[in-house]
């Protein structure tokens, strides 16, 4: 039996949890979690237990994952060398035939399996599926720094329309969403796409409360080699500012880019948060104070509490 002080604690979680509920009940919200936690079975018991709960609740949820790590590792093993410009995978056709087998395999199915597990009707897409995901392969780009100029990225798709009908009618019909990144052009190339540009796009195109980026830091850092810099909201013009001051790690470089898409095809809220901190996305969700970065069009839209002290605990 809990004693009255823990039962306490409980009431008190749930009275809070109320008024979140009741305000983002029947929203999308469109969450993307790096590949390194579904590395690891604990981590993604933990984070489809927290997307279950929001499910549960009655909210919309989509997940998009990635698969860096476990492409890399699968590569290794194959003797193929992975190669990386300005945080994004340059992707020949044998790196394209592992990106393939991992995330539209492995990684795709083991969160299948642990929402099984968990009794959640969960459903695997890539954007190849139904035309979700319209791209076309990047043509060679001019990335700074880079001493050759002109880098090729490969069988790397840029997106170019979300077409999101049976994504919202799996919604509609009380399933989760897991979508791997995978697309393919108009003749059907397979393309690989960057997880956070994808759900940045599925985001938009459903008309999402909120796009909820877990990755490996505990959100925007100041400075990206001290996590005690972590910027609690911040808006487009600042994001922009801290990229061109070169204040953004490499891996978040792009994830900026794409909360910059979100935001402007009319997602309000983006978080970016831990995906190993404890409960971070529940946290996140229902509580003013969170645990990560809010990025918004313009901080000025921001209510006192989201731009009060408490946040930045």
């Amino acid at each position: 039996m809990r004693k009255t002080g823990e039962r306490d604690i409980v009431v008190t979680a749930l009275k809070g949890a109320v008024p979140y509920i009741r305000m983002f009940k029947h929203k999308v919200f469109v969450i993307k979690v790096g590949g390194a936690v579904f590395v690891n079975p604990d981590l993604t018991r933990h984070i489809v237990e927290q997307i279950g709960l929001l499910h549960e609740v009655g909210i919309r949820c989509v997940l998009v994952h990635g698969g860096g790590p476990q492409s890399t590792s699968m590569a290794e093993a194959l003797g193929i060398p992975s190669r990386f410009v300005a945080g994004r995978r340059v992707t020949d056709a044998r790196s394209l035939e592992v990106s393939a087998m991992v995330l539209n395999g492995l990684v795709n199915t083991r969160i299948l399996a642990a929402c099984r597990d968990l009794d959640l009707p969960a459903v695997g897409m890539s954007g190849v599926d139904a035309n979700l995901i319209r791209a076309r392969r990047r043509p060679p780009v001019d990335v700074p720094g880079e001493e050759e100029g002109m880098v090729d990225y490969g069988f790397v798709g840029d997106i170019e329309g979300v077409t999101s009908e049976t994504l919202q009618r799996q919604l509609d019909a009380g399933f989760l969403p897991v979508i791997s990144p995978l697309s393919a052009d108009v003749s059907g190339t397979l393309l690989n796409i960057n997880a956070d540009t994808v759900a940045a796009a599925l985001a938009a195109a459903l008309g999402a409360e909120k796009l909820i980026i877990a990755t490996g830091a505990p959100g925007i850092l100041e400075d990206p080699k001290n996590p005690a810099t972590l910027v609690s909201y911040i808006d487009l013009a600042g994001l922009a500012r801290m990229k061109s001051e070169g204040r953004l790690a490499s891996g978040m470089a792009p994830k900026a880019d794409a909360i910059r898409s979100a935001i402007e095809g009319g997602v309000r809220r983006v978080h970016v948060i831990s995906q190993t901190l404890p409960d971070s996305l529940l946290l996140e969700v229902f509580t003013n104070e969170g645990t990560g970065t809010l990025v918004v069009a313009d901080t000025g839209s921001l209510s006192a509490a989201e731009q009060g002290a408490e946040r930045e605990g």
